[in-house]
This record gives C-alpha cells, structure tokens and sequence, in this order.
C-alpha cells in the first residue's frame, strides 16, 4: 500500500470513505477528520502533489499540456467545433487541478448562487455560500464583508510585478472599459488583476492548504494515493464500501456512515456508472448491473468555451521560446530561489475580467485571461519569441453535453462531449465576446507593443468570426454539472445536501453537482461546495 499515514497496519473500514484527493476532496476530508472520534479515509489516484512542479507556479506549464500530474483526457469530435477533437486537461495527484491549474481565484456571480437556489435547491444562495468561501480564505490583500482571513486556502495578489499589466490595464481604459479590483467583492464587471491562491509565492492547492499540514499528525485520517477508485460497494441500495486498484492489487475498504464522491465533474459519474448506478440503457449496453437507474448521472455536462488571441512582440518583459530567453530563465529561477518573486511566480493569466456583451444583461456573459506569453493549443504548440496572449470565454454556455462509459473498465477514460458551440447561442454569443476582446487588443497601449497577430489577422467579417471560432475554440478548464444537483428535476442527480436520489450513505461533493456553470473560474466554487458539503454531513451524523 502506497500510504501517507505512518502506521504500519491501515486499518479496513472507515467512517467516511472520500473518493477523489481534489479541490472538494481534500476539503470534506480534512473537515471531516477534525472529529478525532471520526475515521475518515481519503483515496486518491495520483502521487502526493508535494514537489517543486507544483509548488513552483511558471510550472504549471510542464503540468498543463502533458501528463506530468494530469489525466490528459479529450473529448470526442465536437458537432459544433467542426469535428475537433478537444482537450481536458484534469489533475491526477493530491489537490486535484488546483494542482495544475492557473490558481486564479474567482468565485462567479453573486446570481450564479441565487440562480441555483431558484431551481429549488434551498441553502445555495449567494447568501448561503458566501460564509464558506470566507471559511476556507485566508487573504491577504482585502479585508472587507466580502473576505475571510485565517482560513486554510491562501489568497493573494500575484508576486510576479510584471510592468506589461499596467499597458493591460492603460489599454482597458482605452477601450471604454471599467477597472475592477475585485472581482469577488460587490462588482464582478470590469478589468483588473487577478488575486491566486498562492502563498508566498508558492502555489497554494488545495491539498497544500487541507491536507498536507495535518495527513501524518492526523491518526484517524487515512491517505492513499496511486488508489484509483474502481466502484463503490452496495448492499441493496446503500453504498457500503469502495473497491479500488493500488498498484496490482484490488482492496475493498469498508464505510460504516458514508461513501463521499469527489472524484470530479468526469470520473464521479464514470465510477457511478461503473457501480451500476446511471441511465440503464447504457449500463445494459457495457453489461453492468443496474443497482439504481437514474437517468442524469453524466448528463448536463458543460464548460465555458473559450478562444485565445495570440500576439508576438519584443516587449522585454514578456515571456516565450529564444535563446535570450535561456539566460533570463537562469536569472528567474536565481531571483525565484532567493524570494519567491519574479517571473517564475507568475500564472501565466495575470489579469483578465468581466465584460457584457449587452449592456442590460443582469451579470457579465464573458470573462478575459491575459497573460505576458503566446499560448496555442494549451501551451502545446510552441511558437519562437516572446508574446502576450487573450482567452475569451463564453460564461453563459446553453450547450449541454454528456460523460458516458467508453468500456466498463475503469482504466479507461470515459467518452466526454462537451458539445461546445452545440447551440447557435454559444455561437453568436461568442462572436459578441470576440469583438469586445478585440476591441481591447487594438487599443493603443497593446497594439504599440505587438508585432504579429498570430491568429486573427485575416478575421474581418461576422462570418470571419464563427470560421476562426469552429478551428480554435476549446476549453477554459470549467468543466460542471455532470450529476447535477436537482428538486423535481428527473435528471437531478443529487438533492440539495447532496445526497444521491434512490440511494442511502452516497454523497457526492465536487463540482458536478453545478447545475449551471458559475460565472468564472471553478476552484474557489469547487472548495466552497467541499466546505459546505462537509457541514452538511456533519448536520445528520448521529
């Protein structure tokens, strides 16, 4: 057994058995185990998440676009995307993809919350949640309603000091649009920097923030890792166990109150599925016995669709592929080793916001990443010289695809469809999102800096616009609600304290119980739904 824990013995049956070492994962676990009559086990497919590759935040880019940490899914042809296939990106080690992520910490729209408890879904307000995003924060810049301090997850401002923000943010005004300082404050609208969660310029996971500190002082929490979960173990309808692969050997470990999924928005329906739990025409189709039929367990799958403006330019404090680039890298590691300061503590999304692409929409429909280096297809494609670049996403998706069993054995990945652009909406609210995007990259400041545009040169017309869009949209890695969270919904999946309908002692806490993707990054939204699914399973222990 590949373990954390000191003991020599690992006992078999737990309290609480946490499926997933992620964002929501390590949260409920740590939570959890703070109850020293309470064992809780939390199991984990990948390594421990503790060396300099994901401390060290430039890193992200050997993590992102490879398989160093990362399950490296992709997606099947997309409809809407020409027939592409796309990437997924998802952290495979302790802290989840707050481990490979861009730690940019955003929380979404006040009206994102207050839309989930519209559905029904009583205790989800913005009012409700607020509490747990403060809970877990300890920032380090604002001290006001809206922030907490002294919580486990560490927020700041970025240490990286790089001068290119300020043309960013001169280039803003140009263009007619508002400054934000904080984008989790009253306002979300405007341009501004982003806050991460870093530490002293260190990447701040979420297995850094809940699970490293207490795993070897801890005695009644269990963590495994390399533990890929295989199933969750019933007797009749109630979930009693998990069985999972360790190495070469399959173990059943025992839970005598609950099995909690956190394996995230692909693999906890994968694992339900691979249980017997899901639509039973497909389970019937991979000759799975069906234990519970429950038709929305993969369904309403959805992410933010996002496209990347690439520019090449000679400004000297912008990153990328040259041989000058060789000597200023020894020279920011030196700097990174002495302080934790400089280059090397940059997230590559330095900045970035929220725009309307109508000016009576009640929220923001399209949010901005802008970094100081070229990024194509995911930092995969290496361009020579130094650039900056744009994401622009879509943040009101209507497109809905599906998470669906490529074979029932669960080293497998799943089918994943996002079916992004499926819906003509996407589409044209895109092409909205794009001239706005546009818009702020001529703008004097940026235009003055760059050389080349890379991508979007020859885009002139409307039709111009959706062309580009169908060759080169993808993920912004906000993948949501694949077993969503429901009342009176025949494809809820789980209620509002996130217990799986039709079944006794199964949880799932992570970010597929979205039933509508937040407006904004899902990390911060991820660890809130970890914290608050932790107090209600606390609410009905007995």
């Amino acid at each position: 057994m590949q373990s954390l824990a000191e003991e020599a013995i690992v006992p078999t049956a737990f309290d609480y058995i946490v499926i997933g070492g992620g964002s929501s994962g390590c949260v409920v676990a740590s939570r959890l185990s703070e109850d020293p009559e309470i064992s809780v086990a939390l199991l984990e497919a990948g390594g421990a998440g503790d060396d300099w590759i994901v401390r060290t935040p430039a890193a992200l880019f050997l993590m992102v676009g490879s398989n160093i940490h990362n399950w490296s899914f992709h997606t099947v042809p997309q409809r809407g995307l020409d027939d592409r296939t796309g990437y997924q990106p998802r952290g495979k080690v302790l802290g989840g993809s707050s481990a490979i992520n861009a730690m940019c910490y955003i929380r979404g729209n006040r009206l994102d919350y207050d839309g989930w408890a519209a559905l029904g879904n009583v205790g989800w307000s913005y009012a409700d949640v607020l509490p747990y995003f403060k809970r877990a924060e300890d920032n380090n810049q604002f001290r006001n309603e809206y922030h907490g301090q002294g919580g486990p997850l560490s927020v700041s401002k970025l240490q990286s000091e790089n001068s290119v923000m300020d043309i960013f943010l001169q280039a803003a005004c140009e263009a007619g649009y508002p400054i934000c300082e904080d984008f989790n404050g009253r306002e979300q609208e405007g341009l501004g920097r982003y806050q991460v969660t870093q530490k002293d310029g260190e990447r701040c996971s979420a297995a850094r923030s809940y699970i490293h500190p207490i795993m070897k002082s801890r005695q009644n929490l269990q963590v495994e890792i390399h533990a890929l979960a295989t199933r969750v173990v019933f007797e009749g309808k109630r979930a009693v166990g998990v069985e999972f692969l360790q190495g070469n050997q399959t173990t059943v470990w025992r839970a005598r109150r609950e099995v909690i999924l956190s394996a995230g928005v692909f693999q906890t329906p994968q694992i339900l599925k691979l249980s017997g739990v899901g639509p039973s025409d497909e389970l019937g189709r991979q000759g799975i016995s069906v234990v519970h039929d429950l038709p929305g367990v993969g369904e309403n799958l959805h992410d933010h669709p996002d496209f990347v403006f690439g520019y090449s330019s000679d400004h000297p404090h912008l990153y990328g592929v040259s041989l000058p680039e060789a000597s200023w890298l020894l020279s920011a590691a030196k700097e990174y080793s002495h302080n934790h300061r400089g280059p090397l503590s940059s997230n590559f999304a330095e900045g970035g916001g929220f725009l309307k692409t109508r000016p009576e929409l009640a929220a923001p429909d399209i949010q901005l990443h802008f970094g100081p280096v070229l990024i194509d297809d995911h930092g995969r494609k290496f361009h020579w010289g130094t650039g900056f670049s744009c994401h622009c996403a879509y943040l009101d998706p209507k497109s809905r695809g599906s998470v669906r069993l490529r074979s029932k054995n669960p080293q497998d990945p799943p089918e994943i469809d996002l079916d992004f652009l499926g819906e003509s909406e996407d589409l044209e609210g895109m092409v909205a999102g794009f001239k706005l995007t546009r818009r702020l990259m001529d703008a004097p400041a940026l235009k003055a800096i760059r050389k080349q545009d890379l991508f979007t040169a020859n885009v002139q017309t409307d039709d111009d616009i959706r062309h580009i869009l169908r060759e080169r949209v993808d993920t912004v890695y906000h993948p949501v609600g694949s077993c969503k969270m429901g009342v009176n919904d025949p494809f809820a999946v789980v209620d509002p304290n996130l217990r799986v309908y039709g079944l006794e002692a199964l949880r799932i806490v992570d970010a597929s119980i979205m039933p509508k993707v937040v407006r904004g990054n899902t990390n911060a939204p991820a660890i809130m739904i970890g914290e608050k699914g932790a107090d209600l399973i606390r609410a009905e222990r007995t």
